[in-house]
């Protein structure tokens, strides 16, 4: 006698093959997710070993702090955040630190190499070079007196690197237009706030004169004292050793993450034509003005728009690998 679809036995069949198909379908999704405590178990001595050495690289130059959250937000930008900024070109790969973006630009590599030595001794194969990336971005915020928050985890590494990718314009340039910069943070999933209030991580570090010698020179929304001042350690003429000298994204107070960038950018004295862009007449003076007059806005939607960051298009699962060294593939 055959079963009907309607028996008990047939149910409860089919039951469980549905259950066994949602727990499929959840478990093979949430191995795409970041999750807070990914390293809990397996390796829970992570964040003490890269605040040490954050803190001791940060204390030493302050400037550090900047480069390193830098470093976070030029992986994440080229083809999500999985540490391929870190590779080193090879035989067969011409990775992304020579691209026009990175170039004497980028800095902080060494500080990474220090870290993942630690890690790899404390968990080896465990910790990925694009979480540390992570980690130490959020460090150097806090070290400089920036916010506190909780960064997720579970992003793996990427196997190669693209000086195409890197080259492409998926980094904004510092002689972007407003246009230009909400467009380029559109494509990664980001806002506009977003992009102002990421925009606040200029509070810290430098640039150098290559970089803002347009501004200076060429640009009318600049005080003009303020201009004549750059202009002393950045020469009109290109092409001399001078061109690396460097000056304070933030003048003010430029070893201290807080809200003095926006002040800066509303008394026309923001460093990059990108940096002024944000308050020019434009559609994002309101929110400068904001955070300008509101730290504690400005520190929450860093946060947010940093954590939105770091899930651009993460590697997770079986996909990339954990590198044993940050500077090359396995």
């Amino acid at each position: 006698m055959a079963f009907s679809s309607s028996s008990p036995s047939s149910k409860v069949s089919i039951n469980f093959i549905c259950f066994v198909l949602l727990m499929f379908f959840l478990i093979g999704n949430s191995s795409a997710q970041l999750s807070e405590n990914f390293y809990a178990k397996k390796c829970p001595n992570v964040f003490n070993v890269v605040k040490s050495i954050v803190h001791s690289v940060v204390a030493n130059e302050p400037r550090m702090g900047g480069s390193l959250l830098r470093l976070f937000f030029h992986d994440c930008f080229v083809n999500g955040c999985d540490g391929s900024v870190l590779l080193d070109d090879t035989s067969s790969m011409k990775g992304e630190k020579t691209a026009p973006p990175n170039k004497d630009s980028l800095r902080g590599f060494e500080v990474i190499d220090a870290i993942k030595s630690k890690v790899e001794a404390a968990c080896p194969g465990v910790v990925s070079c694009a979480d540390i990336v992570a980690i130490t971005a959020r460090d150097s915020v806090v070290n400089l007196g920036g916010p506190y928050w909780k960064v997720k985890l579970g992003r793996r590494d990427s196997k190669t690197a693209s000086f195409n990718d890197a080259s492409n314009g998926a980094i904004p340039p510092p002689f972007s237009t407003l246009a230009n910069l909400i467009n380029r943070f559109k494509a990664q999933g980001l806002s506009t706030k977003d992009m102002v209030a990421l925009s606040g991580a200029h509070t810290i570090g430098k640039a150098r004169c290559v970089v803002y010698r347009d501004h200076i020179y060429n640009d009318t929304d600049i005080d003009s004292l303020f201009a004549k001042s750059r202009q002393r350690n950045c020469p009109r003429k290109s092409g001399s050793i001078k061109d690396n000298n460097v000056a304070f994204l933030d003048y003010k107070t430029p070893n201290h993450f807080d809200n003095v960038y926006y002040n800066n950018l509303i008394n026309k004295k923001g460093l990059l034509h990108s940096d002024q862009v944000l308050f020019n007449g434009g559609s994002t003076d309101l929110l400068v003005k904001t955070y300008s007059n509101n730290p504690k806005a400005f520190e929450s939607d860093f946060v947010t728009a940093i954590i939105k960051m770091g899930n651009i298009k993460p590697l997770t699962g079986s996909k990339g690998e954990i590198r044993k060294q940050c500077r090359r593939a396995n």
